[in-house]
Parts: structure tokens; C-alpha cells; sequence
């Protein structure tokens, strides 16, 4: 036997070495190489085995992106930019970044439109440029929703201990000895990460719940998931309510000029804020990745990815002017803030509240971020640049199970060490960059710097006279092309020139190791299913067996 596994490992060797010999070939094949659209709805999506369930409707849309923004950023970001960027113009760093949002939330409608399928950018980028630039993008989303709910989720036990009346790092173990920034170990952030991955998976362990609540956890599905963040996010709102209001009426507008002026670190602190709060903005993206399970994507997804852009827009707006209002921005705790503000107002109830009002807020935000990040990972799998088992889709729940069980576990691991303001720069980076691929997509016009804003308007201007925008989509496109992706590319690229130089380190090394898995892993794999003709178990993608499946028509 030991024999036999030597010769076998020896031949899978010299068979790994050989495709590599062949790399600067597959390279070249593989590269640049493009999927239509009907492929990507059709043929693509046969490898995730069953399909995923039509249930979702633009409420639910607008409830799954409202819950996956509230909660990530506002609790998280708003006191430490208020304190050491913004200052009370901290809601004008919001407006910043919430244009920046909603212009490229457009260009994010339109593709989601005409490609319904769960990968989200992956598949619009992989099917405009290419296998690769799909690849780098799905990469760097996958980092951005991993790291993002990692660090949110750490944010979520601090609110916790809030709401119990304890110390900000009371139910976290320190580890001397470890550097600092990674030695604070998180149990209860690793524990709803955990258990939010278990009930997005509705496994078959829970068997002796289904029997004493009467109930089949495989009848569940994306659909049992959405009703509970709908659930989650009228009351997260409705909290948002109270803090609002508690703010103006308790607080001061003289702490809004007070003691340094609406904006004391000026103009580049209002733009540096708004690029960390770009992370606040996180998770409307996640909306397009529902693509496949919604019964009317024409008309849902413009209403679900837009509306709740503005909605968030506007409550983003008057929370951070409420906490401004409550204490002088330099006064503003940097962790939990909202929590504390209260606490340093007289009104120690309201904290207990705040603390486990935003605690459930993050729990509805996770929620959302992790049904994307999974189908995400999957849709990359079905295009075999990662392992196809994480393409999987299980036949009863309809829900990617393998990816969201590897990406959960992944989540929890960073979420046991890492604190949020190393991850919170690079989050932004990763989402900034991303978002300037959209727009580049619809008006094919790129700038280089803030610098160059009157380049970009004679350009874009040039461009949009001497090519006008063809082959206007049949469903529903952005106004006024391209004039608003070209604004998305340079605010965008403006937000990105303000992040910190460290992040652009750690975005480097994160780049060079993704490539050079493409490299050694990626191209090999999607050369072999597509150029030689070999899919999951030696099937040709193209046979006529699987064309039977094929004709899946846009709703």
C-alpha cells in the first residue's frame, strides 16, 4: 500500500512539474480569456451541481442591504474619525463617501441586471476583462468581507461588555508575549462567527432541534435567512431612531463648534475621514450576490442595492451629527463610542442599551456579509480557480455550504487575534480599488490623480462625444453615461491617495501572494477544465448532456 501511494504521489508530481514547464503558455490562453454572459448564466452556474432558490423579493433586498451596512462601520468608525480626522464634520466625510457609494452602486445595478448570477463582481469583471482581473477582484473581495467581519465582529464584544456594564476588553484574554495588535484573544467574537455560519448552513447535526421544535432545518434556506435579518434590521433601525433623537434633544450645537470649529484638521481631515468611513459603506455589494435567488432581478435589484445605499446614507448622516452633538469631538471615546457618549452624558441605562442594541446591530450586519462572502468563494470555484468542491451547492438548502463553512472558520480564526485598526485601511483599499473597476467597465476612461480633475472632464467629454455609449442594456442602465462613472473613478481614486502607507504594503503582499496562486494553482486548473476540455471529473463543459440545463431565461 505504501508502495502504491509513493507511485501515485510520484506521478501527480511529475505531473504538477510538467504544467508548470507550461505555464508562460497557459498564461497566455488563459489570461485575458472572457465568458458571455449566457455562459456565465448557464453553463458556469451547471458546476455548483443544484441550483440556488428563487424567494427573494426587493424588500428583502432592501432589508439585506440596509442590515449589512448598519452596524459594520457606523459603531466602529465614527468616534475615531471624529477624534482624529474629522471632527464634528465627520456626517460631511459621510456624504463624501456615501456619494462615492452610490455612484458606484449604479454601475454595480447595471451588471447585476444584465448577469444575475452570485459572483458579483467576479463574474462582471471576469466577463468584461477577463479571467484573470476576475480573479484579482474576487480575491480582494474575499479579503475585504474576511477581514471586514473579522474586525466587526471584535467591535461586537466590545458594544457586548457595554451592554453588561464592564470594561471594554473584560471578556477578552490577554496573551503576553504576543505582538501587540494580535495578543488580545477574542472568544466571544469567534463564537458568533461561528454560530452565524452554522444557521446560514442549517446542517443536519441540528437534527434533535428539528424534532423537538417540529421544524426541518434542510427546508431552509437563503429565504428563512433573509426573514431573520428582516427582522433584525427593523429593529436595528428603529434603534437608530432612538440614538438620533436622544442625541439632539440631550445634546448641545455648541459642541459642534466647540472648542475648534466644525472642521478643525480642515479640509484634508474631512477627506481623509471620508476614506475611513468608506468602510461604514461596506456590504452593498453583497446584494448583487443574491442575484440568483431573487424572483424578479430586473426590477429588484435596482430598488435593493440603491434604496438602501440612501437609506444608510441618511441615517449614517445623523448619527455621527448626533454623537457630535452629545460630546465636543475631542471628548469622543474611540471604542464603542456611542455606548460611552451616553455613559460620559449622565444617562448610564442608555448606555446598557446602546450597547446591546449595536451588539444585535453588528450580529445583522455579519449576518448579511457572510451569505455574500460564501457566494462569492463559490462562484470563483465553479470557475475553477479555487477547488470546485467550494462551488457546491447542497440540494435540499440551496445554499453554497462548503464556502460558507471554510469561510466561516477562516473569519473566526482572524477574528480570535486581529484588532479592527489593522484591517480597516486595508478593507478600504481592497472595496476603493474595486470600485473603480466598475466604472472603468461603463465608461471605459480612466484618471491617475486628484490632480488630473480637469483632465478627467475633458477626457470623459471628448469620450462621450466621439463614442457615444452603445448597446444601451434592455433592462436598466446608468443615467447620464459616463458621466457618473467617471465621477465614481475619481472620487474613488481621491479616497484611496488618503489611506495610509502601511496599507499599501500590506495590499502589495496580499497581491503577490494571490498571483502567484494563480500561478501556480489557477491557471492550471481553469486551462485544464476549459482548453482541454476536462471539467469535474473529466466532463467537457461544452457536451450536449449538459446543454439540456441551458436555457435559463433572464426574468
Amino acid at each position: 500500500m505504501a508502495a502504491i501511494q509513493t507511485a501515485l504521489s510520484s506521478i501527480f508530481f511529475s505531473k504538477y512539474l510538467h504544467s508548470l514547464s507550461q505555464t508562460p503558455h497557459r498564461l497566455r490562453k488563459r489570461m485575458l480569456a472572457t465568458w458571455t454572459s449566457d455562459q456565465e448564466l448557464n453553463q458556469v452556474r451547471l458546476r455548483s451541481g443544484a441550483d440556488m432558490k428563487r424567494k427573494l423579493g426587493w424588500y428583502d433586498l432592501v432589508a439585506l442591504g440596509v442590515g449589512g451596512m448598519l452596524g459594520v462601520g457606523v459603531f466602529v468608525t465614527t468616534g475615531p474619525v471624529a477624534l482624529h480626522h474629522s471632527g464634528p464634520s465627520v456626517f460631511i466625510s459621510y456624504i463624501i463617501a456615501g456619494i462615492s457609494a452610490l455612484l458606484s452602486s449604479m454601475c454595480y445595478t447595471e451588471f447585476s441586471v444584465e448577469i444575475p448570477v452570485a459572483g458579483g463582481a467576479f463574474s462582471y469583471l471576469r466577463v468584461t476583462f477577463g479571467e484573470f482581473v476576475g480573479y484579482f477582484a474576487g480575491a480582494n473581495i474575499l479579503m475585504e468581507y474576511v477581514l471586514s467581519n473579522a474586525a466587526v465582529s471584535r467591535s461586537f464584544t466590545e458594544y457586548l461588555s457595554c451592554a453588561f456594564g464592564g470594561n471594554l476588553n473584560s471578556w477578552r484574554v490577554e496573551v503576553h508575549g504576543f505582538t501587540k495588535g494580535f495578543n488580545m484573544l477574542d472568544f466571544p467574537a469567534v463564537a458568533i462567527i461561528l454560530l452565524l455560519t452554522l444557521c446560514l448552513c442549517y446542517r443536519h447535526d441540528l437534527f434533535w432541534i428539528e424534532k423537538v421544535m417540529g421544524i426541518s432545518f434542510w427546508d431552509c434556506s437563503t429565504k428563512e435567512s433573509s426573514i431573520l435579518n428582516f427582522v433584525m434590521t427593523i429593529f436595528h433601525v428603529v434603534f437608530f431612531g432612538f440614538i438620533i433623537i436622544a442625541g439632539f434633544l440631550k445634546g448641545s450645537a455648541k459642541n459642534l463648534v466647540n472648542p475648534d470649529g466644525l472642521a478643525p484638521f480642515g479640509v484634508k481631515g474631512v477627506l481623509d475621514g471620508a476614506a475611513q468611513v468608506y468602510f461604514s459603506y461596506i456590504g452593498y455589494d453583497s446584494v448583487s450576490t443574491m442575484a440568483e435567488e431573487i424572483s424578479n432581478p430586473s426590477k429588484s435589484l435596482p430598488v435593493g442595492i440603491m434604496g438602501s445605499v440612501f437609506i444608510v446614507s441618511g441615517l449614517y448622516c445623523l448619527m455621527s451629527f448626533a454623537l457630535c452633538m452629545m460630546l465636543p469631538y475631542n471628548q469622543i471615546p474611540e471604542k464603542a463610542s456611542f455606548a460611552i457618549a451616553f455613559q460620559r452624558m449622565g444617562w448610564k441605562w442608555a448606555s446598557n442599551i446602546v450597547g446591546a442594541g449595536a451588539s444585535l446591530g453588528i450580529v445583522a450586519s455579519l449576518l448579511v456579509a457572510m451569505l455574500g462572502q460564501a457566494r462569492y468563494l463559490c462562484v470563483i470555484g465553479r470557475a475553477r480557480l479555487v477547488p470546485l468542491w467550494l462551488a457546491k451547492v447542497h440540494p435540499s438548502t440551496g445554499t453554497p455550504l462548503n464556502a460558507t463553512l471554510f469561510l466561516g472558520a477562516f473569519t473566526a480564526s482572524i477574528a480570535l487575534f486581529t484588532e479592527l485598526e489593522i484591517v480597516v485601511d486595508m478593507v478600504n483599499l481592497c472595496t476603493l480599488l474595486l470600485n473603480c473597476l466598475f466604472p472603468v467597465m461603463e465608461a471605459q476612461a480612466m484618471v491617475g490623480s486628484p490632480l488630473f480633475g480637469g483632465i478627467m472632464i475633458i477626457i470623459t467629454a471628448c469620450f462621450h462625444y466621439f463614442a457615444p455609449y452603445p448597446n444601451q442594456p434592455s433592462k436598466w442602465s446608468v443615467p447620464f453615461m459616463p458621466w457618473p462613472a467617471a465621477m465614481s473613478i475619481f472620487l474613488n481614486v481621491f479616497l484611496m491617495t488618503t489611506l495610509k502607507k502601511l496599507s499599501l504594503q500590506r495590499f502589495g503582499v496580499w497581491s503577490c501572494l494571490i498571483i502567484l496562486f494563480y500561478v501556480l494553482y489557477g491557471v492550471h486548473s481553469t486551462y485544464r477544465a476549459e482548453e482541454m476540455g476536462m471539467d469535474a471529473g473529466g466532463v467537457n463543459p461544452n457536451s450536449s448532456a449538459q446543454q439540456t440545463k441551458l436555457d435559463i431565461q433572464l426574468l
